[in-house]
C-alpha cells in the first residue's frame, strides 16, 4: 500500500468519525435536548454493551450454547441482587466451568 493511499484512508476515517460526533455539539451548544432524547441517551450505552456481550454468551460453547446462557443468566441474577462486578464475573465463570 502506497503512502497517500494509507493517508487517505487514515484521512477518510478521521472524516468519518470525528464529524458525526463534532457537527451536532457546535450546532446545539445553546439549546437544551428534549427530557426524551436524554432519557434515551442515556440507555444506549447499556444496549450497545448487551450487544457486544450477547453474542459472546451464545459463542461459549458452540455445541451446547445453553452453556454460555446459564453463565449470563447466574451473571445477571447476581449482578443484580448484589451489584459486585468481581463477584458477578467470578460467579459467571464459576457456573460455566462448572457446566462445561
Amino acid at each position: 500500500m502506497s503512502a497517500q493511499r494509507f493517508l487517505a484512508i487514515l484521512v477518510g476515517m478521521f472524516l468519518g468519525t470525528y464529524l458525526p460526533r463534532t457537527v451536532p455539539l457546535l450546532f446545539s451548544t445553546d439549546r437544551p435536548l428534549p427530557r426524551w432524547l436524554e432519557r434515551w441517551l442515556k440507555l444506549v450505552p447499556y444496549a450497545a454493551l448487551g450487544a457486544l456481550i450477547f453474542p459472546g454468551i451464545l459463542s461459549v460453547d458452540a455445541e451446547r450454547p445453553w452453556v454460555g446462557l446459564l453463565g449470563g443468566f447466574a451473571a445477571a441474577i447476581v449482578a443484580w441482587k448484589w451489584n459486585n462486578l468481581l463477584l458477578t464475573v467470578a460467579l459467571a465463570l464459576l457456573v460455566v466451568f462448572l457446566v462445561r
